[in-house]
């Protein structure tokens, strides 16, 4: 069912929130759309927008293990037999504080079949000088130590020009080989020197197709990872080391032209079970991390 939408602005800058997912429907500034997303009422088409919290991307086989337990979760990508991003997205979330520019909504989740760590997680987004920056809190409410990821899943969009006749750049040093069928991890990150995957300096992205996850991505002079496609620039804290990016062959109204999401992520697929770059709060503890948008 939709939720309901929030919309804050500054300036020329609009963006709109809903609270199914805590997720993010449009921003534009200027009425030129900085994000592919989604009419009013609708539902998020291909993860449009969306929080993935308490993971990001996939768990394979809808299982994993903590300090010797074993979790089943659900399912909630059955072709592949994965569960997929998270726990919140399809959730409504409460609001918090909703001002002309900003809007923060929070969710609290309580132990569920596979995940049995109670915790509430918040979403702010704000316009400022920059673009839009969304701002993610957990809060452990559990008596046990809290593992988990954080990531989100926005389609950017290059304005009005055609992401095929823009440059995609990525500050991944690594990508991480993926099982082709079921989309999960087939063995450790390598390196992206002298391979088809190497964005560091900016490719063109017509004729190139991606599904990939992208790790050891490196800061900035201004201490932030930072992605572009074209004039839109995603940026992130540095705990956002990982950053998957997806070129479906069609998205909804886009027509005859392509939409790209650059997928922010605190950790790889799969990091229930590798350990990697997880995230542990100890009981009582809060954790924030940052990304935003900015039209360059």
């Amino acid at each position: 069912m939709p939720g309901m939408e929030y919309e804050i602005r500054r300036g020329a800058a609009r963006a709109v929130i809903t609270s199914r997912g805590g997720g993010l429907r449009a921003f534009d500034v200027a009425g030129v759309s900085y994000v592919d997303g989604y009419g009013p009422g609708e539902s998020p088409p291909m993860g449009a927008g969306a929080v993935l919290v308490p993971w990001p991307n996939r768990v394979a086989g809808a299982v994993w293990a903590r300090d010797g337990e074993r979790h089943e979760l659900e399912v909630t990508e059955p072709a592949r037999g994965n569960a997929n991003h998270g726990l919140v997205r399809k959730r409504a979330w409460s609001l918090v504080a909703h001002d002309a520019s900003a809007v923060t909504l929070e969710i609290s989740v309580e132990p569920v079949p596979g995940w049995p760590f109670p915790f509430r997680t918040t979403v702010s987004y704000a316009l400022d000088e920059r673009g839009l920056t969304i701002t993610h809190g957990v809060h452990n409410l559990g008596e046990r130590p809290l593992p988990f990821g954080v990531g989100a899943h926005p389609y950017p969009r290059p304005g009005d020009a055609d992401p095929d006749d823009c440059v995609l750049t990525l500050a991944a040093s690594t990508h991480l080989p993926l099982d082709p069928e079921r989309m999960v991890p087939s063995g450790p990150a390598v390196p992206v020197d002298g391979t088809g995957l190497d964005f560091r300096t900016g490719r063109p992205l017509r004729g190139v197709t991606l599904d990939h996850a992208f790790g050891g991505c490196v800061p900035d002079g201004q201490g932030l990872v930072r992605h572009s496609l074209g004039d839109v620039s995603v940026w992130a804290d540095p705990v956002f080391s990982w950053v998957q990016v997806y070129t479906p062959d069609s998205f909804p109204g886009k027509g005859s032209t392509r939409a790209v999401a650059i997928e922010p992520m605190t950790c790889p697929p799969d990091a229930l079970n590798s350990g990697t770059d997880l995230i542990t709060l100890a009981p009582g503890e809060s954790w924030t991390g940052r990304w935003g948008i900015t039209p360059v």
